[in-house]
Formats: structure tokens, sequence, C-alpha cells
């Protein structure tokens, strides 16, 4: 149509067309609710318009870069306040470091560098100055904390030293930039920390990744499997990886959800991190590091996720509850907003966060669709007969149930109710990821289970040379297919079983497949 622009109409969610002489003429009414595509159909445009309509972020005019907005903010508030509390329980004390690295402290780790080198961004000048000797800003901070934990830790009495910041990291990312999945900054805690073992590293590893387990699958409600690392796809640098690994059945592939980190003593030979014990010996300390993102509420929202939109689970949601107000034509208006309001008080001196829609420029019906889209786990509607039989309706968002509560157990029951909403979430999702779990023995049948979006597991020779021609051989249009992670919890391997790649004896089960 020549000459006309559609937009918007942000206000009200209608249409209109804005002719070129600028008279505005609505077409037809619409509310502007609802996605556009579809969970199954399209997964990608599902995703952004799922994250943008439910207010978790909004675009931002540098290429991946977003605008982290409250809905999504408080979800990270939730597992921070989780997290922060265990590890001071840990002994892990807060601090901040600068988010600066200068060039020559940034490139002394060798190996460390070079895993992160394409992804480094450079501040190169100071208003129309060129900078005499650019500066980094951090993908991550080993390199710019190490130089101070040399000098901070001189005697085994200094040890161990135990450190976690909040802060942001930038890695200017050029590979399909994905809200929350892989932008090019983002919000993280990373943990560092010096010990004068490595048994008390190790134990720490394995500490921290538990935890992380419990932020997924307690709180996000999302399963996963806690492993290690190949040598090909550890942290560059450190001595071994572990990691907690979801999957998203919907594309076919796992994604890194945390990880936690045993540097071993790379980093404290060339940062000189060394003590002296209690004998008068000089020794070097072993090293952790550990952290998770914001991708963790990614991964929730494309593990949840339906075609209405957002589904949260009840543990992490700003708004646990919404209270609609359902008046027909006659009915006692006044009546049924206060008990609304008296609703919301009442779940809310019991600690649930709750909260009443009263506006009068939009009809419950969309209400309902909103709330919806924003993924309120529960919702109660209060119309005429409930208040006639001192009651509520309850709606879950998980399942759409619809049960009607007597506001003498109102509180009782919600509660209850948010339980189910929480675990439910978590069963579905896991029986949706155990089902596309496909435990294959040879290449034939790997090649099968890949083209068919499976999670694999398979027996491997642990060898980087059969990964890396694993790689080489399923490159193609959808990415090639890597080691996700050995599971700590092996199957029985039966003597004589080889690797499905390369036909030597097999020495473990690891699950492979397509990444994030």
């Amino acid at each position: 149509m020549a000459g006309v622009e559609q937009r918007q109409n942000k206000s009200g969610g209608g249409k209109y067309f804005f002719c070129s002489g600028g008279k505005k003429k609505e077409v037809k009414k619409e509310t502007g609710l609802g996605l556009s595509f579809t969970k199954d159909e399209n997964f990608g445009e599902w995703y952004s318009e799922a994250v943008v309509n439910g207010e978790m972020i909004e675009y931002y005019d540098i290429s991946g870069c977003y605008i982290l907005r409250p809905w999504a903010i408080s979800i990270w508030e939730i597992m921070q306040t989780f997290f922060d509390a265990e590890i001071k329980k840990m002994k892990i004390k807060n601090c901040y470091f600068p988010l600066f690295v200068s060039p020559g402290v940034l490139q002394k780790e060798k190996d460390h560098i070079e895993g992160f080198a394409p992804e480094v961004a450079w501040v190169t000048k100071s208003g129309e100055s060129e900078l005499e000797v650019p500066i980094a800003i951090r993908p991550t901070s080993e390199t710019v904390m190490y130089p101070y934990y040399s000098k901070w830790i001189r005697g085994h009495r200094d040890l161990p030293l135990k450190l976690n910041q909040w802060c942001n990291v930038v890695r200017w990312e050029f590979s399909n930039p994905t809200p929350f999945i892989r932008s090019r900054e983002f919000l993280w805690q990373e943990g560092h920390t010096a010990f004068a073992t490595k048994e008390e590293a190790d134990t720490e590893v394995l500490q921290i990744l538990e935890l992380y387990r419990c932020i997924y699958e307690e709180f996000l409600a999302i399963p996963v499997t806690k492993g290690r690392k190949s040598e090909l796809e550890k942290f560059a640098g450190g001595l071994y990886t572990t990691s907690v690994e979801a999957f998203i059945p919907n594309t076919g592939r796992g994604i890194q959800g945390a990880t936690s980190h045993c540097l071993g003593q790379n980093f404290a030979k060339m940062f000189e991190i060394n003590f002296e014990n209690e004998k008068g010996e000089k020794g070097m300390v072993w090293q952790n590091s550990w952290a998770y993102s914001t991708r963790t509420i990614g991964v929730m929202v494309m593990v949840h996720g339906d075609d209405k939109g957002l589904v949260l689970p009840p543990k992490v949601a700003a708004l646990q509850l919404i209270v609609i107000p359902v008046p027909y034509k006659d009915a006692d208006t006044q009546g049924i907003f206060d008990a609304c309001v008296a609703t919301v008080a009442t779940l809310s001196d019991a600690g649930i966060r709750a909260e009443a829609d009263l506006r009068d420029n939009y009809s419950p019906a969309w209400k309902y669709s909103n709330w919806e889209m924003k993924g309120v786990p529960l919702r109660i509607e209060i119309g005429p007969r409930d208040l006639a039989n001192n009651q509520v309706r309850a709606v879950r968002r998980d399942n759409g149930a619809k049960t009607d509560i007597s506001r003498v157990f109102l509180v009782e029951q919600v509660k209850g109710m948010l339980d189910k909403i929480q675990q439910n979430l978590f069963d579905v999702a896991k029986q949706k990821r155990d089902a596309c779990v496909e435990v294959v023995k040879t290449w034939e049948e790997f090649v099968t289970a890949l083209g068919q979006k499976k999670l694999i597991l398979a027996p491997w020779c642990d060898e980087e040379d059969v990964e890396k021609d694993v790689k080489a051989r399923t490159k193609g249009d959808m990415g090639a297919a890597k080691s996700l992670c050995t599971p700590f919890e092996q199957p029985e391997l039966p003597e004589g079983t080889k690797c499905f790649a390369s036909g030597k004896p097999a020495k473990k089960w690891t699950y492979w497949g397509r990444s994030y």
C-alpha cells in the first residue's frame, strides 16, 4: 500500500494506518497481544518475541547488547540472593576489581588469552586522542585479579583466599547474538579462590557445582547433568572444567549452564602466586574459578515458555500471583475491587508475591493474556459469584487448570498450588529432556541421532584427535557436533565396548550433540 506505514499503538494495543498526509484512521481494533510465531514452527523468532513481549528485554542500538528490564533483573536478584548467602557460608567474600585490563597482564597467560583473544574488546581512544597503549575490557577476570593475589599471599596463614565479584563482562561475539544466551555484555558472578592444596581446590569445585545444580533444578526448574568437560572443551589455561549442562528439546541443542574450573597451578606459575608453608617450604597455590551468568534466564525461557509467552517458575517469579477483578454488568464493582485488594493483602502478609490488576481501561480477557505472556505462575479471578460465595477462582499458568478456592483457606491452598507448579515445571522439562536422550554405539547411529536433534550418550576413547575428527565430520549448516560433558554418574561400560567414532577401546560414556 503506497505511502502507508503500519505502526503499533502502544497505549491501547490497536493498529492504525498513517496515510502520507498524516491523517490517522483506525481500521480495526486489536489487542496487540499474542505471539506471531509458535515455539515448534519457528523457535528463534518465537524466543525473540517472548523475551521482548514478556518485558524481559528491550533491544539496544548496539548489536548484541540488550536492556535488561525489571522483569528479568528481578529473577537475577532472586538467584543472586540465594547464591550469595550460600557462598558466604563457605567463607567466600565479595569484592570488586576494575573493568579494564592492561595488555601486558592480559597476554601473560598464553593459553588463556589465546582462548579469549577473538572476543576481547579494546579501548583505543580517549576523546579525539589515540591511547599510547590500548586497554582491554575484561572478558573474564583471572588476569585482572591474580597479580594482586601474588601480592596478598605470602604465607600459609594467608590461605585460603576466597573472593567473588558480581559484575559485567564483555565478549565481542560475532556469531548470532541471542538475548541472554549469547550477548556481547552480560552479568555474572565470578569466584576466584586460592588454596594450599589440590585436595581443597577439588572439594570446592564440586561444592560450587552443586550450588549451580540447585539454581537450575530447584529455582529455575530445569534438569541439568553434572559432569566434566573434555580437554578440548575445558577452560583455556585451566587444569580441568566441570559444568552443569542443560538441553533445549525444541532445537536439539545442549547448553552449558554454568562452569566450575580447577585452574591447577598454571596461573600461579605465571603470576608467581607463591606461599611459605608451616615448615618454611616454598610452594605454589592451587586455584579455582567459577561462574554463572544471566544466560540462566534465557535457558529458563527456552525450556518452559509456550505459544502464549513466558512461563515462570514460582520460586524466581517477581510476581507469583496476579489478582484480576471480573465485574459483570450491574455487579457490585466496588465490592469486587475491595475483595481483590483484601486478597492481595492476605497473600502478601503470608510472604507470597502478589498484586492486583485494577486498571479500568483493559478488559479482564486482555489482562489474562497480558499476564500469561509475562508468565505469572498463578492467576486469581474474582467475579460476582466468587464474591457471593466468599471464594476465588485460581488458574495455573503451567497447565491452565482452574480451581475454586474458599477465601478461608486461601493462603495454604495458594502455597500448595505454587509448590505444585514449581514441581510440575521440573517434571515436564525432565520428561521432555529424557525423551531426547539417545544411547548410540556406532558412528551410523550417531549421525542418525544427530539428525533427529537428540542428546547423544556414546562410548568414547577420550582422545582429543577423535573429538576434533567428530567436529570436522559433522560440520554443516546446523553447526558441528561436539562433546558436551562426561557425566559424573556413569552407566556401566561393558568390557570390550568400542568408541563410537574411532573403534578404539572406549574409556567412558560422554554426552555429545550440537550446542549453543
